[in-house]
């Protein structure tokens, strides 16, 4: 990350107790203040280096065209970041902490395939670039990030795909790409939240949504010695 970005994004380390702002920060006021408390408190938590959020739940459901089985195996060189084939209700976590040195969040997301092993997808959030987020897979590839608030639910949308190589990074053209991908956050009305996950190509459609449940387990530190 660029000494600007840093000092767009700095990370509070001051006490356990304080809040990190930088999602607070990509968005409006107004909109921050529209999303419900749960969900301003869950990407508002600081992560110390030895703390990690954990979320438990399942996919109710995911479905993908032929477009989206294909660009799921394409993905598979970088981490396989993609659905790699419909399912309906699976077990699924997700656990989320802090890397170098808080200045990212390293999120990993474990789905349940029966009769096969997991399918483990690992990705980093930085806070960084032209537009203040980016979400960084295998390979130096990476999508920019635009937050919004529609309907007190917070989204996620990509606005474009790079590469990084070295300290460059090189645009990769939009029909390489599965397409839009967006992800809403959502706080439900029993205790849970949803993540809905959408890819829309500008060719084939809507080509993956996917939805899961969870359950917030709150932030965890192991214990000191």
């Amino acid at each position: 990350m660029s000494d600007a970005a840093r000092n767009r994004f700095p990370v509070h380390r001051d006490s356990p107790a304080s809040t990190d702002d930088r999602f607070e920060r990509l968005l409006a006021p107004a909109a921050w203040r529209r999303l419900p408390l749960p969900v301003r408190r869950r990407f508002s938590r600081h992560l110390g280096p030895t703390a990690s959020a954990v979320y438990t739940g399942e996919v109710a459901s995911t479905r993908l065209t032929l477009a989206g089985r294909v660009f799921g195996q394409l993905a598979r060189p970088i981490g396989a970041p993609l659905p790699l084939a419909g399912s309906g209700r699976v077990a699924a976590c997700v656990v989320v902490t802090a890397e170098d040195a808080g200045a990212s969040q390293r999120w990993t997301r474990l789905y349940a395939r029966p009769g096969r092993p997991p399918q483990v997808i690992h990705s980093s959030k930085n806070f960084a670039g032209p537009t203040g987020l980016e979400e960084c897979v295998g390979a130096g590839v990476g999508m920019r990030l635009v937050l919004s608030v529609d309907e007190r639910a917070l989204v996620f949308r990509s606005v474009g795909f790079f590469v990084r190589l070295g300290t460059r990074s090189f645009t990769i053209p939009a029909w390489l790409t599965p397409g839009v991908v967006e992800v809403r956050h959502r706080e439900e009305c029993d205790g849970r939240f949803s993540f809905t996950l959408t890819i829309t190509h500008p060719w084939f459609g809507r080509v993956v949504e996917q939805v899961a449940f969870f359950a917030d387990l709150s932030v965890a530190s192991p214990p000191r010695h």
